[in-house]
């Protein structure tokens, strides 16, 4: 194993550590679409969720408090939990899951592939129609 490292340092001298920069720019590469970009993503993805709280949304906090917003602030929001009422005051960056966006977009999600579906049978429908003719 030791002659094969050996190997690859010398040849890696005899053309003048290119192959080196090389493997390294691929290596920064695979870094940047395998980690730095995603995580950029979902804290793009966090923050718009925490920019469109609204009052009325059913919210649960990372403590896994849940509740309904009451009133919203620059950076801060007060939920109600349970049937006594209870008020509580959040920092926004504690807003985990935001329960009626999440259903707004499954919902919007169901209709647009019910709408697609829709489509896709009446180029059946229009084709047969065709073939029949």
């Amino acid at each position: 194993m030791l002659y094969f490292l050996t190997d690859a340092a010398a040849g890696a001298q005899g053309d003048g550590g290119m192959g080196m920069i090389i493997m390294l720019v691929v290596m920064i590469g695979i870094f940047y679409f395998m980690l730095i970009r995603p995580e950029n993503k979902r804290k793009k993805e966090a923050e718009q969720l925490r920019s469109g709280v609204k009052v009325g949304d059913k919210v649960t906090t990372i403590g896994g408090i849940t509740g309904t917003v009451v009133n919203v602030k620059d950076d801060k929001f007060v939920i109600e939990t349970g049937a006594d009422q209870v008020r509580i005051e959040f920092c926004k960056w504690a807003l985990s899951t935001n329960d009626t966006a999440a259903a707004a977009a499954a919902e919007a999600k169901k209709k647009a592939e019910e709408a697609k579906a829709k489509e896709k049978a009446a180029k059946k429908a229009e084709k047969s129609n065709k073939d029949n003719k």
